[in-house]
């Protein structure tokens, strides 16, 4: 499983958006197929969910900055903010219940300005 979320940091695609409760579910669900997670047509659901918002993230950060705005979020400019697959289940296990309808996008922003406020 982790190993299909960390390939999704990598690879842009386009995906529809999720919900948090929806992506923990189908991740837990695929833990628990173990390696043949790797076959369910949830994995690459879940790759394009992450591709997409990663690369929406740095479109975002990139016409902020070309625009002279003060970006959503500052991370290093060298180097790519690391997120590994297991930090992210864990940021999104923090969210309490009652918020987890909120779409996967707004998780992740959320996670990259409390990281890497502008300052």
């Amino acid at each position: 499983m982790f190993a299909v979320v960390a390939s999704s940091l990598v690879v842009p695609t386009t995906a529809q958006a999720m919900s948090v409760a929806q992506f923990l579910a189908k991740a837990k669900a695929l833990q628990a197929q173990g390696a043949l997670a790797l076959l369910s047509p949830d994995a690459e659901l879940l790759k394009r969910e992450v591709a997409s918002i990663r690369a929406a993230y740095t479109a975002d950060l990139r016409v902020a900055r070309a625009a002279g705005k003060t970006p959503h979020s500052c991370p290093p400019e060298t180097g790519k903010p690391k997120l590994t697959p297991r930090q992210m289940l864990a940021e999104l296990e923090k969210i309490p219940p009652a918020k987890r309808g909120m779409s996967m996008k707004a998780a992740v922003y959320a996670y990259m300005k409390r990281t890497y406020p502008c300052r």
